[in-house]
């Protein structure tokens, strides 16, 4: 399954569609909406060239007594689409000719409003313009009330932040962008028991199933890629699946952990049995120094080695202190090789 069909399997469910609208559009009129009246706009009477937009999902619902259409254009894609704008105009004209076509309105009956949305789970940010005034040249005086106009609702999943999502309660759309931003099994597994608490009624078992079906078929492959995913038939076995993993998981991690432990302890110990070596060294060179020069030689040749870090430099320099005529010479030696 591809992740637009899948968003078109969801968003054929009314109770997604209600919560999309009164989760992410913030107007006051969507409080008047009535959405026991969600009604999928039927393929019978949408043109070839609609029903070729293989994500697209037409909803009505009644708005006081008239009907307001809710086009919904689902796009996945890497980057934004420049012309978005002018295809949505292109699509909303084709609906109404349809609207038309078949006599869905009454004689003297003016169009139905069109919401057109864009859905976009793209990881780059959307740059595209949302109204098609932006892309037509600004036209000589007088001539800008006859451009064409169109404006579509832009929901950039990236953009919400997860804290902003989970204020949305039991919102479906929600549950559904937060799925899609999880990176963890255990977010995941958090929300898939969320969505089956909430969809436990019998009337909800088909938009249960295809949630079900998303996430085997779409989003797990995405979030464990290389692992072969079993079929599973609800969202009990989901949670089932991914509790276990999690479980096999931290063990996995824990034992990582403790053999990554183990070697950073013995290289630990290795680091510290070094510094104690070179601790010594450095104190028996003080010693000779100070038999052979004397203590004010010895205190500057003590600051010198606080630098000192190779077991190879103390016999060059132990053999210095024996043959060097002098403290000078000696210091003269010790400088040029530490420096």
């Amino acid at each position: 399954m591809s992740h637009d069909a899948g968003y078109k399997l969801l968003f054929s469910h009314a109770e997604l569609v209600a919560d999309l609208l009164r989760g992410f559009v913030p107007e006051a009129w969507v409080r008047e909406l009535d959405f026991a009246s969600l009604e999928r706009v039927s393929g019978s009477y949408v043109s070839d060239d609609l029903r070729d937009r293989h994500s697209d999902v037409i909803w009505r619902i009644r708005w006081g007594p008239r009907w307001l259409y809710v086009y919904l254009l689902i796009e996945f894609q890497s980057r934004s689409d420049r012309h978005m704008a002018l295809r949505l105009l292109v699509y909303v004209g084709l609906l109404y000719q349809d609207l038309l076509k078949a006599k869905q309105l009454a004689r003297g009956e003016r169009l139905p409003p069109v919401l057109p949305i864009v859905l976009y789970n793209g990881v780059d940010r959307w740059t595209a313009a949302t109204a098609l005034s932006e892309l037509i040249e600004p036209p000589p005086a007088g001539l800008e009330p006859y451009q064409p106009a169109i404006r579509y609702l832009l929901l950039d999943e990236a953009r919400y932040r997860d804290e902003e999502l989970s204020q949305r309660e039991r919102n479906l759309a929600a549950t559904l962008f937060r799925l899609e931003k999880s990176r963890t099994l255990e977010g995941l597994a958090e929300m898939v028991g969320a969505l089956r608490a909430w969809l436990a009624a019998p009337e909800q078992a088909s938009l249960r199933r295809a949630f079900a079906e998303w996430i085997e078929r779409v989003l797990l492959p995405l979030r464990l890629p290389g692992i072969e995913i079993p079929e599973l038939q609800d969202l009990d076995e989901i949670d089932a699946m991914l509790a276990e993993r999690v479980i096999e998981w931290t063990k996995e991690w824990k034992q990582q952990g403790l053999e990554e432990g183990r070697k950073q302890g013995r290289k630990q110990g290795r680091r510290e049995e070094r510094e104690r070596a070179l601790v010594a060294d450095r104190q028996l060179l003080v010693r000779l120094s100070k038999r052979r020069f004397g203590q004010n030689w010895t205190e500057t040749l003590q600051k010198l080695l606080e630098t000192l870090d190779d077991p190879e430099q103390v016999v060059t320099i132990g053999e210095w202190i024996i043959d060097s005529p002098d403290g000078k010479t000696l210091i003269e030696r010790v400088e040029k090789l530490l420096n």
